[in-house]
């Protein structure tokens, strides 16, 4: 079976559920018995070694945990005499035999089952006659690690909860996201450090903030095994949603990963990995949504410990909490000193530009431009993830950036690099192939400005793309045809995306038209200003401020002046604006002959009616 055939053999279990159970609690069932079932499987092998130094340990009084994990050959066991295949043999005491089998597993594995609330779904499925049926079925499935790989497994895992939130009219992006995308986000935090990974017995750290079921921690590793064998990864992250902290928890375990790294509860308010840093770190956190729960929390540590804290920079509003996850991952850096890090962060456009200058968003922005921490920020296409059509950034922010990219921001419009699906998943209707992928990897990868060149034939019909690096040339079209480039990769200077927001004021007269001069204060002798007058222009901070008063305010207001008490540094990252191609309007000639031509048709078929 593929896990396109595994996951809809393991949903079928919904047949039975039909009646007794609502559409939207088909999951409550489904997903605990997959990962039961899947941890069965794993142990199989070494059932019954197991049970025999349970014995001998027992007889010696001894301590019998530690030797029944070295017996299973996981980090995790079972000491209960059951399996899923022997509940199959006592029909009347399943719901028994069950529960034993189940306070069978070593603290951990329980724990998942805790936060599945399994016990509520044996009550619930034992009254209504369906409990052994149900057992049954997953008994049969074919979830052994011989046929079914961890990466297959994972599949499995985001399919049956895309299910489950399409019944439940819950969003699966809160769940997981695309596997393409969390490719993408991989391939770029490590294609530059390609050579250092390939070393022997190299040993990283990757963490994820919002873990979900797990996805982009076992993409990652995947992705640095496969690449070196011998290396050592330890993954963690924190999940707030209890039933993919519990399947991201059994896939953890079952990797052989410490799950104790693998924390429950709200990242932003009950931070479960304190002064911890590491090498590489993931994240998409949740779009637009609002922190008001844990904003007196989140205030308190901005306020009392600053930029000792997790949130000095500042703080957005709190209709959007996604920049605090950013400064969260910021606060997970290992130092440079100690090999630096790299991490990368999905956000919507809000993050880029929300907020004037002195905001919370454009002090952030300030802190991770200033300190020179963003490498690079990615657009995504729209429609690529299950609950929103948004455009969607992957931010790439590291503190050891190398030598050619200090100073730098590198912005790459990938958002014309797709496919379309033949069947769309909520609001996911396109997906990034390998091909894309791999372009966009090389593009941030080899550092450089690109272009899109599109080529069109004679008749306007779009005949191709060729990505047309620096000093490199458009290709040639094709007889009559012509090429059309867009900017597809831009290098920019750090400084570029900040302004200054001056004050321009301009003096209040009274009503012959005379200057009113202030009496008391600094003010005193000097021209008041007119509130009903005062406005504010933002001046790049590539531009000198004088320079641009006298050519851009003085022409038109010649009493004006600058309050430069009120001057503020603000930043911005106009993505959009970076990638703008102006299309010229078509000759006006063309457009006459265009409107004659509609005319005169009209006229023809008004005359044909009248006749």
């Amino acid at each position: 079976m593929n896990q396109q055939d595994l996951s809809v053999f393991l949903w079928s279990v919904a047949d039975l559920l039909r009646g007794d159970y609502k559409q939207s609690d088909y999951g409550k069932v489904i997903l605990p018995f997959t990962v039961l079932r899947r941890i069965d499987c794993v142990l199989a092998p070494t059932k019954e070694a197991v049970l025999a130094e349970l014995k001998l340990r027992k007889e010696q009084g001894m301590p019998p945990a530690p030797f029944l994990r070295k017996a299973s050959g996981q980090s995790f066991y079972n000491a209960s005499r059951f399996d899923l295949g022997k509940l199959m043999g006592d029909q009347d005491n399943i719901a028994l035999n069950l529960r034993a089998y189940i306070q069978g597993f070593s603290p951990e594995v329980r724990d998942i089952f805790d936060h599945f609330e399994f016990d509520t779904q044996i009550d619930r499925l034992a009254k209504a006659g369906l409990l052994y049926l149900v057992t049954e079925k997953f008994a049969k499935a074919p979830l052994h690690p011989d046929r079914v790989t961890n990466h297959q497994m994972g599949l499995v895992f985001e399919e049956l909860i895309r299910r489950f939130a399409e019944l439940s009219n819950e969003t699966a992006g809160e769940h997981f996201t695309p596997r393409e995308v969390i490719r993408l986000m991989v391939n770029l935090i490590f294609v530059e450090d390609d050579a250092v990974l390939s070393k022997p017995g190299v040993v990283r750290t990757i963490y994820d903030p919002t873990a979900g079921t797990g996805g982009m921690l076992s993409v990652a590793e995947e992705y640095l095994t496969d690449m070196n064998p011998a290396a050592s990864v330890a993954l963690s992250g924190q999940e707030l949603n209890p039933e993919s902290y519990a399947i991201c928890k059994a896939d953890m375990l079952i990797k052989g990963q410490d799950v104790g790294n693998i924390a429950f509860g709200n990242t932003l308010s009950d931070d479960f990995h304190p002064g911890e840093t590491f090498d590489y770190m993931l994240s998409n956190p949740p779009f637009g949504v609002e922190w008001k729960k844990v904003e007196k929390v989140v205030r308190a540590e901005h306020e009392q410990k600053g930029h000792a804290g997790r949130f000095g920079p500042g703080l957005p509003r709190v209709s959007d909490g996604s920049l605090l996850f950013l400064m969260h991952l910021l606060s997970k850096m290992r130092p440079a000193a100690q090999g630096g890090c790299r991490f990368g962060i999905v956000l919507n456009g809000s993050p880029l530009f929300t907020g004037g200058a002195g905001s919370g968003e454009s002090e952030i922005r300030r802190h991770v431009l200033e300190s020179d921490l963003v490498e690079a920020i990615v657009a995504l296409p729209t429609d690529m993830f299950y609950n929103t059509g948004i455009a969607t950034y992957v931010w790439i922010l590291t503190n050891r950036k190398p030598e050619a990219r200090k100073g730098k921001v590198q912005l790459i419009d990938g958002s014309s690099f797709w496919q379309k699906m033949r069947k769309s998943l909520g609001s996911k209707r396109k997906q990034m192939g390998d091909a894309d992928i791999a372009t966009i990897t090389r593009l941030f990868g080899d550092f450089t400005a690109a272009e899109l060149a599109r080529v069109f034939d004679a008749a306007g019909k779009e005949v191709g793309t060729v990505v047309v690096t620096a000093g490199e040339a458009p290709p040639t079209p094709p007889e009559g045809g012509r090429v059309k480039l867009a900017p597809l990769s831009r290098i920019l200077p750090n400084e570029s995306f900040g302004y200054r927001t001056i004050t321009v004021e301009r003096p209040l007269r009274d009503e012959q038209g005379r200057v009113v001069l202030g009496q008391k204060g600094k003010l005193k002798g000097k021209p008041q200003p007119d509130p009903a007058l005062r406005d504010t222009e933002n001046v790049p901070l590539t531009e000198d401020v004088a320079a641009y008063f006298a050519r851009e305010v003085r022409p038109h207001a010649p009493d004006a002046w600058i309050d430069p008490e009120k001057t503020r540094v603000g930043y911005e990252i106009p993505f959009n604006r970076h990638f703008y191609v102006f299309e010229p309007p078509r000759p006006l000639a063309e457009i006459d002959a265009d409107l004659a031509e509609v005319t005169a048709r009209i006229q023809a078929m008004l005359a044909g009616l009248s006749a």
